[in-house]
């Protein structure tokens, strides 16, 4: 086993696109890619414009962050198949700055967010985007995921609203004022074309559910004359058909110092959220990214929509899967999706207008519902107290407050019950290794773990605390084998303690050894790494074989296990 040679700096910012078309692009690599490109733009269509409405912008807005930004995160991108444009994560935070700084206020706040994102690349911080806890990720993305749910109320039920306030608690008290004037028929078109989504996911799940669903709903309320709210009624002139322009408004740079925490909170969102993309897509293609590559590309593309009008922008898990799962070949099928998108503007911009605002609710209520991750919630409340207390912190934090404030917070709180689950546990620490010195103070005498394993058996011992930054150590110690061993024994008798983080981290592992063909033992875990393993389920992962108390025990079942 020889290590690889360590990559010079400068391939560190290296477009993913760049290294492609080195390597040979042929047609047929072409061909997939219009094809994925194609399909992630018929998928992204309605969405750009759902999610624009949804901010408190115009729908063009949407579609103009889709294309600029979208065609620069593929272009100059660290992952082989992101797709980037708006994403529901941004709906809170970019309702707030236009409700309170307009359109102008979040020109700023995305490209001061742009700079951030590039410095944050150029400083090599992509990497510490792994120390963000799962908790508290889990709970601000579970608290914009209720609160886009909240914003599609009026909508959803045609409620007489000139104005919806961008607080919660304000939100729901007008709300509840209008709910006796609730519009039977705008709920009508709401609740069918929702069971009409959820019937077609059931039946096909490779198709464009959300685009078909607005064109069928389109169609047949112009068809019945039905008297509901459309982008037509609601943004006068309807989507202009021409190229998105350079453009500056009015900013207001004298409350710079209001905006720097949004800015601060778009960054944060743009670079977790695309960097959790991008590591999603690498478990899809066996792939890897370049972290800080993708950051210096999410800040060019977020300063490139602010100068055409665009919204913040990052990478879309959901549309990188859709891209993946099309038959995406090299960043070429991003680049595709974004022009595909502009020829849909420009051919189909006077129909769009009459697509229903209801149909658009009904798709961002299922987005929401999507992106809450009940399954996840529901796993990680499984774990330890403190982990569970961060996430709820972090998700009433979110919804009743500000994002801004929930991811302090949030990080805060985890850092410190990571110091307190530490300093407990030093006592502890120190005394097993005064017993081992004792034993062998001689280094030398003590045998080597791999003497009497098999052929195609690894050895690795983690000692320390295992949480969730550790992931990024597991990879690259599977990328320095040129070969994947047949079976892998983690000895973590050395892991004092696990939270829900690291049994993230753990499954992952688990993940990508499954699909490598390669088995797992984890070797002598203590009692509280063990209590939270079973408490969350992470014992029945089909590519672990086993749980010895040792590492001679683990020799023996090798040898059963490869016979």
């Amino acid at each position: 086993m020889r290590p690889r040679p360590a990559p010079a700096f400068w391939h560190l910012y290296v477009p993913k696109l760049f290294g492609v078309l080195r390597r040979g692009y042929g047609f047929d690599d072409f061909r997939h890619d219009l094809i994925a490109g194609l399909t992630v733009a018929v998928v992204a269509l309605p969405l750009a414009m759902a999610l624009a409405i949804a901010s408190g912008a115009s729908p063009e807005k949407g579609l103009h962050t889709a294309i600029i930004a979208g065609f620069l995160i593929s272009a100059l991108g660290g992952s082989r198949v992101q797709i980037g444009g708006p994403t529901a994560a941004f709906i809170p935070v970019v309702f707030v700055v236009i409700e309170r700084f307009g359109y102008g206020g979040l020109i700023l706040c995305t490209t001061l967010a742009g700079l951030m994102l590039i410095a944050a690349g150029l400083l090599r911080l992509g990497t510490l985007m792994k120390y963000i806890p799962q908790p508290v990720i889990v709970g601000f993305t579970a608290g914009i995921a209720v609160s886009i749910f909240s914003s599609q109320i009026k909508d959803a039920f045609g409620l007489p609203l000139d104005r919806v306030p961008a607080e919660f608690l304000p939100r729901w008290q007008a709300y509840v004022a209008t709910m006796d004037r609730i519009d039977l028929l705008t709920l009508g078109v709401t609740v069918t074309s929702l069971v009409a989504i959820l019937l077609l996911r059931r039946i096909r799940q490779t198709s464009p559910v959300f685009l078909i669903v607005v064109l069928l709903g389109s169609v047949a309320v112009a068809a019945l004359g039905l008297d509901v709210a459309t982008i037509q009624t609601r943004f006068p002139g309807g989507i202009p058909s021409a190229l998105p322009t350079f453009q500056i408004p009015d900013i207001p740079f004298d409350r710079l110092g209001e905006l720097l925490p949004m800015s601060f909170t778009i960054a944060f969102l743009a670079g977790v959220e695309s960097l959790l993309s991008a590591v999603v897509a690498d478990g899809m293609i066996g792939g890897r990214h370049r972290s800080n590559a993708e950051l210096v590309a999410q800040g060019v593309a977020n300063i490139g929509s602010a100068m055409f009008g665009g919204l913040p922008a990052t990478g879309a898990i959901a549309r990188t899967a859709t891209n993946v799962r099309a038959g995406a070949r090299s960043p070429v099928s991003g680049m595709l999706h974004a022009l595909f998108l502009l020829i849909f503007m420009l051919v189909g911009a006077r129909w769009m207008g009459f697509v229903p605002l209801p149909v658009l609710a009904a798709v961002l209520l299922i987005v929401a519902w999507n992106m809450a991750e009940i399954a996840h919630i529901r796993h990680l409340m499984r774990g330890p107290i403190g982990d569970r207390l961060v996430l709820i912190v972090t998700f009433v934090l979110t919804v009743m407050f500000d994002l801004t404030i929930a991811i302090e917070v949030g990080v805060v709180l985890a850092a410190f019950l990571f110091m307190h689950r530490m300093g407990s546990m030093v006592e502890v620490a120190s005394g097993q290794k005064l017993v081992e010195d004792d034993v062998a103070d001689d280094l030398s005498a003590r045998p080597d773990p791999r003497a009497g394993l098999p052929e195609g058996v690894e050895v690795f011992q983690f000692t320390g605390p295992l949480f969730y930054a550790v992931a990024n150590r597991l990879d690259d110690m599977l990328d320095q084998m040129f070969s994947p061993p047949r079976l892998f024994i983690l000895k973590l008798d050395g892991v004092p303690m696990m939270d829900a983080s690291g049994v993230t981290a753990l499954r992952q592992f688990l993940d990508r050894c499954h699909k490598q063909g390669t088995r797992v033992m984890f070797c002598g875990l203590r009692g509280q790494p063990m209590r939270v393993l079973r408490d969350m389920h992470g014992l029945d992962h089909p590519a672990l074989a086993g749980t010895p108390v040792n590492l001679a025990a683990a020799r023996d079942q090798a040898r059963l296990l490869l016979a």
